[in-house]
């Protein structure tokens, strides 16, 4: 209607948006989960570009999860996608965790894990590797209670922190990383490898 060719599809859109594809792509079918739409004629086709992009950022800084455990925040789309790609390129362990319980547990029936409620963590001293936000919130203006929880969280072993989002001047998550003498990565590169592949399908 609005004549567009393509499509982009962000939160909180990702998984309501597959009732009006016609087609899925093996991945995007896999994660549930669709961020690239391509209009062929009127055959609507999604794809999802999270998981892949993801992956070429982890692999443009040299970071290999294979044989390491990690921590995801979150329950939408885009965690979806970062489960299945760190299940995918053999992290030894992963644990999700988020508000949803249901949502979580869900993610974990799909992809594997073990499911961690998010208030949960305070209580728990967990040996990770890897922590991935895949939440919207970042900052302690957008959710003090999240901030709070992430300033008590502790964590053995860990040497990466990535934050799907980015351009927050505060963020307890690089705090996290901070304390933890971890390396951060924010959302930026994650976003640049995965548009790189939604406008090689778009063109």
């Amino acid at each position: 209607a609005l004549n567009f060719f393509d499509a982009n599809v962000s939160i909180p859109y990702k998984e309501e948006v597959i009732s009006h594809i016609d087609v899925l792509s093996e991945g995007a079918k896999i994660i549930g989960s669709v961020n690239t739409i391509v209009c062929n004629g009127d055959i609507l086709k999604g794809y999802n570009t999270i998981a892949i992009g993801f992956m070429d950022a982890l692999t443009d800084a040299g970071y290999d999860v294979e044989g390491k455990s990690a921590l995801v925040l979150g329950t939408g789309g885009a965690a979806r996608a970062i489960v299945f790609i760190l299940n995918w390129l053999r992290t030894s362990s992963v644990f999700v965790s988020g508000r949803n319980p249901q949502k979580t547990g869900n993610i974990v029936d799909c992809f594997g894990g073990k499911a961690i409620p998010l208030y949960d963590l305070e209580n728990k001293s967990l040996a990770i590797n890897i922590v991935v936000n895949a939440t919207s919130v970042s900052s302690p203006d957008e959710s003090p209670e999240m901030a709070s929880l992430f300033e008590r969280f502790k964590i053995e072993d860990c040497d990466l922190v990535l934050d799907l989002n980015y351009g927050r001047s505060k963020n307890f998550w690089r705090d996290l990383a901070r304390r933890n003498r971890a390396q951060f990565m924010d959302g930026l590169s994650t976003l640049a490898y995965q548009s790189r592949r939604t406008l090689a399908l778009w063109t």
